[in-house]
């Protein structure tokens, strides 16, 4: 299991270091939760997540088919609830523990901030791929 947690530490969670894909998300949304130029995301099964610490210091951001989880205190972008709430998208950048996996695409570079360059040789994808990364 790999440990996570928000800024301050106020959430943390534990999630299995068995992801099943990994990308680097440039939709305006993304960028916009973040403050970045892009999210690093790992996606696995919903229930393969589990909060450890903080579950009523979480704020969501959507409903329950797919939503943003929060951090109250801090703001920080924990996870997104995706595929009719079947899976999340680990925010990357939240891990404490290294996971195995890395992303291996660039998503909605169709809409990524002008101001920013894609410097390594990951494919893109101007939207969704339709393997994996939704």
């Amino acid at each position: 299991m790999l440990a996570g947690k928000c800024l301050c530490g106020a959430v943390q969670y534990a999630v299995a270091d068995e992801f099943i894909y990994a990308a680097n998300c440039h939709c305006s949304n993304c960028r916009r939760t973040t403050g970045s130029a892009f999210k690093p995301f790992a996606g696995i099964q919903r229930e393969r997540l589990n909060l450890t610490k903080g579950e009523d210091n979480l704020l969501t951001f959507g409903d329950e088919a797919g939503h943003d989880r929060h951090c109250k205190t801090c703001g920080s972008l924990l996870y997104s609830v995706v595929r009719d709430g079947a899976f999340v998208h680990v925010a990357m950048g939240t891990l404490v523990d290294e996971p195995t996996i890395r992303p291996t695409q660039h998503i909605f570079v169709g809409s990524k901030a002008k101001w920013s360059t894609i410097t390594d040789d990951l494919p893109q994808y101007g939207e969704h791929v339709a393997e994996g990364a939704e």
